[in-house]
């Protein structure tokens, strides 16, 4: 269990990155899903003990994140947002660097662990390649095996998806829902649909507070009978944006489909349809925009 406490964080710039945060992170898969600036990456390199934070508490298994260091970075696998590697190194050798780097200096055991990180991740076969020759997913796969050495018992991936073909995005998102059978995984995203598809508990947060907790379907059961579709006129998207709660639009064969939250049918044209994590998402969004007003 993960237990955060009344996080807050705020740069010097005057941004306040993470507002009291609260969350409980049980074993398994928990997306992180928000807009872009939302603080999901303040978020993860605090509890990834990459920065500092201003207050609060984070506690993972006993241990005092933000207090013990060392402890908690011996139970940790980190995927950021942007996972660099040398373009001229194999990914073989590289790997065998990271494992030495996290304390396996024996070779025979380093060596094992190497081999068998490569074959999760389906790269066994293209070891001896340089990594400046791997697709955007091969690399994303590697990072992932080097998040993995030593057997973390908490893993953060931070828009480990974003750049991804359809293929590589299914194969990744495989590998990572495998890891999050007995380990707690934090999946930091924007796309509803990883969460959707892989989460069992999941957060919404923006503006560096938390919007939403719980299991994704509840929140979309919460919105049944309250979403609303119709097909506009593309001169007419601004009068229905301001006369009703228009959660989002989407160009379907050049005309607007938009879909509205309302107790009731907004007006004649509209139909009720089953609500998703996207209408979830943007609800939240919307009502948050609306008291921040």
């Amino acid at each position: 269990m993960l237990s955060i406490k009344s996080l807050s964080k705020t740069y010097s710039n005057g941004v306040r990155a993470l507002d009291n945060v609260n969350l409980e992170i049980p074993n398994g898969m928990f997306g992180l899903l928000g807009p872009n600036g939302a603080g999901k990456s303040s978020l993860m390199r605090t509890i990834s003990t990459l920065q500092e934070a201003d207050s609060g508490s984070i506690e993972f298994n006993g241990i005092d994140v933000l207090k013990d260091k060392d402890a908690v970075r011996r139970q940790l696998g980190y995927l950021p947002q942007d996972f660099g590697v040398y373009p001229k190194v194999s990914a073989e050798d590289l790997l065998t660097h990271f494992a030495v780097l996290k304390g396996l200096t024996q070779s025979g055991q380093r060596k094992e662990v190497v081999e068998g990180l490569l074959k999760q991740v389906n790269l066994w076969d293209a070891r001896k390649r340089k990594l400046g020759t791997f697709s955007g997913g091969m690399r994303q796969r590697f990072g992932i095996a080097q998040a993995l050495i030593g057997n973390p018992k908490l893993v953060i991936v931070d828009e480990p998806t974003a750049g991804l073909d359809p293929e590589e995005r299914n194969r990744f998102l495989n590998l990572l829902s495998e890891i999050g059978e007995n380990v707690v995984v934090i999946l930091s995203t924007h796309i509803v649909e990883d969460v959707t598809d892989l989460c069992p508990n999941m957060a919404i947060i923006n503006k560096g507070q938390v919007l939403l907790t719980g299991k994704p379907h509840d929140a979309i059961a919460a919105l049944n009978d309250r979403i609303w579709s119709a097909i506009v006129g593309k001169s007419e998207l601004l009068e229905y944006q301001n006369k009703y709660n228009v959660l989002s639009t989407r160009l379907v064969g050049g005309q607007p489909v938009i879909h509205v939250y309302s107790e009731h049918q907004p007006e004649a044209g509209f139909h009720k349809i089953d609500p998703d994590l996207e209408d979830v998402y943007f609800q939240r969004l919307n009502a948050h925009k609306a008291i921040a007003a």
